[in-house]
Parts: structure tokens; C-alpha cells; sequence
């Protein structure tokens, strides 16, 4: 039996990723100090198969100590956020991060010179492409486009030269993971969110879905969107990317290699705003304000996904449409229950 230890296991991205490892029969070690949210319940925690260790990934004795006996890391813990969390907390989350990283690497590079550990999957971001001028954006790009220029772009890329790093010198294997626009259920306001007003409605996440969700359902009109609404993004259910990262897990040819994950449809803001706002409001006429935007909020996010088809054999398969589906009633009765 395949065991992982995953780190940052009750953030948004590991709430699919762990449920989709104890389905395919994987034993899990979920690592998390709750840092963002607080103390969360999953309906896996009881799940025979699966063990919680509430702790901080910087803690190099504790990593050290559950990296020991597992096949690979799941190197997913980090401080993450929305636009506005780039500009709110930008020394802190590349301080923090890298603290991280190390100690993570430390326990990966140790459990794998005495023969334990076969892997460690770092999940890196597609704001590593931050500056590039490359559509669709292909693995490699990153080592041939200009660096990011916010911290969290230019920290994540940096959590990719770990990974080569840790191989080149010590021949930690590793794999290289980039999410797009995880979008899903599960994501709530982050305890070191700083308030952000849209018109008349506090951001909650400052994710452009769920804030635009939630606009929506308070009944903003006009509706307020960042910058023009041409912006484009790959908007990628979180489901679909859980089953990426297992298929990444499972495949040996995934070994010290990168990916990037994501559906292959892109979306301008506006189109998105207009989904929303007919799921909600149906045919009623959408009218738009266009806030300033922030900065590093990249015009073009759009990814080659053709790698991991034909490597990994993995696709998106869940529209927006059908997130949406599954995501506006989630937000719509977590602001029944006031906590949005």
C-alpha cells in the first residue's frame, strides 16, 4: 500500500486531493497548524486510512519524523491567497515559504538517503508564468520568461529550484506540479484576510469566483469586477486537479518532471461575471463597474496542458458551468450560516 505525507492537508486544494488518494487505496499523513481558516472538519478524518497530525511544516524534527516511513510528500503547505494577499502579506508569505520549503527538503532529502522515501511532489502555481509572454504557456517557459515580480510568483518558482536543487545534489526525485485557478468548494475567509471592500460587499476570499459569487447573491448591481474584464483564466475544478496530482503520484514517468494542470478552456473575467450573474439572477440585464485593478494581476494566464495528456494521461473534464453548479449553492449557504 502507497503511503503519503501531505503537508498543508486542511488548505483548499488538499480537501480534494486527500478524499481522492484514500479512494485510489493510498495511506495518508495529513500535516496542517490551521494556520489559515482554523480548525476545520473533513469527512475523511475518521477515515481508517487516514491520520491528522496537527503541527507546522517549519518544524524540522516533526517533519523529519513523519517523512521517516511514507513513499512520497506531498509538498503543499504554504501561506497562499488571493490578489490582495500577494500585497497584504508579500515578505511574510516569501519569508514563511521558503521556511517551508526547507524544512520539508531536509525531511524529503533524510528519508530519502535511507531508502524510505521514493518521491516528494512539490505544488508549485501558475504564477510562475507571472511574465511571460508565451500563449499557451508550456512547461519549460518558466526557465526562459522573465522572473515573477510578485513575491509569491517569484517564491513559488523558487520552490521549483528546490526540487531541482535537492536532485541535482542529492537525487531526491521529484515532481512538479502547476494548478490553475483551483476553483471548488470548501475555500472560506482566511483568518489573516485583510478586508477588502468591492462596492458596497467585503471580499471574502479574493478569488475572483467566490467573490464574485458572493457579490452576486448579496445583490450588488452594478456588479464590480477588477480592471476591464478581458483578463483570462483557466478556471480548473478542484476535483479534476486532485485526480492530476494522483495520477502525477502514481506514474513513474512523472519522475523529475513538471506539469502544469488545468483545463484547456479559458475564460475572460466578464465572461465569467455573466455566467455567475445569470445562474443567480437569471435573465436579468448584468450591468459592470470596473475597479482599479490590482498589480501582478497578469492579463493572460493560459496554459499548454498538452504534457500532461499525453504523460500522465489527464484531462480536466469539469466545465465551469458545472463547477458552478456545485459552488454557488455551497457559498450560498455558507452565507446563510454567516460565515461569508
Amino acid at each position: 500500500m502507497s503511503r503519503a505525507l501531505v503537508t498543508g492537508a486542511a488548505g483548499f486544494i488538499c480537501g480534494y486531493l486527500v478524499p481522492e488518494l484514500l479512494e485510489a487505496g493510498w495511506e495518508v499523513i495529513g500535516l496542517d497548524n490551521f494556520s489559515k481558516y482554523g480548525k476545520v472538519e473533513r469527512s475523511y478524518d475518521s477515515h481508517p486510512r487516514y491520520r491528522l497530525v496537527e503541527g507546522s511544516a517549519t518544524d524540522p524534527a516533526l517533519m523529519k519524523e513523519l517523512a521517516a516511513d511514507v513513499d512520497q510528500i506531498v509538498a503543499a503547505a504554504a501561506m497562499i491567497g488571493g490578489i490582495s494577499y500577494f500585497h497584504s502579506y508579500a515578505y511574510d508569505l516569501l519569508a514563511e515559504n521558503e521556511r517551508i520549503l526547507a524544512s520539508t527538503f531536509d525531511a524529503a532529502i533524510e528519508a530519502f538517503r535511507r531508502g524510505s522515501l521514493a518521491r516528494i511532489v512539490v505544488l508549485s502555481s501558475s504564477m510562475v508564468f507571472e511574465s511571460t509572454t508565451i500563449f499557451p504557456t508550456p512547461e519549460g517557459a518558466e526557465l526562459t520568461s522573465p522572473p515573477p515580480l510578485s513575491t509569491y510568483g517569484f517564491q513559488k518558482l523558487a520552490s521549483e529550484y528546490f526540487a531541482r536543487g535537492a536532485a541535482q545534489q542529492y537525487r531526491l526525485p521529484y515532481t512538479i506540479l502547476r494548478p490553475f485557478n483551483c476553483v471548488g468548494i470548501g475555500e472560506r475567509r482566511a483568518l489573516g484576510d485583510v478586508e477588502i471592500e468591492s462596492g458596497n460587499v467585503k471580499l471574502a476570499m479574493s478569488h475572483v469566483v467566490p467573490d464574485l459569487v458572493l457579490k452576486v447573491l448579496k445583490g450588488q448591481d452594478p456588479l464590480h469586477i477588477l480592471g476591464d474584464g478581458t483578463q483570462v483564466r483557466h478556471y480548473t475544478y478542484g476535483g479534476d486537479l486532485a485526480r492530476g496530482i494522483r495520477l502525477a503520484m502514481e506514474s513513474p514517468s512523472a519522475e523529475n518532471e513538471d506539469f502544469n494542470l488545468s483545463t484547456a478552456a479559458s475564460t475572460t473575467v466578464l465572461e465569467l461575471a455573466e455566467l455567475i450573474w445569470h445562474k443567480v439572477r437569471g435573465n436579468e440585464e448584468l450591468h459592470v463597474v470596473h475597479d482599479e485593478p490590482f498589480a501582478h494581476d497578469v492579463s493572460r494566464r493560459v496554459p499548454d496542458t498538452a504534457k500532461a495528456a499525453r504523460v500522465l494521461g489527464f484531462e480536466a473534464t469539469t466545465t465551469l458551468d458545472e463547477t458552478l453548479n456545485e459552488v454557488i449553492p455551497w457559498i450560498q449557504a455558507e452565507v446563510a450560516a454567516g460565515r461569508l
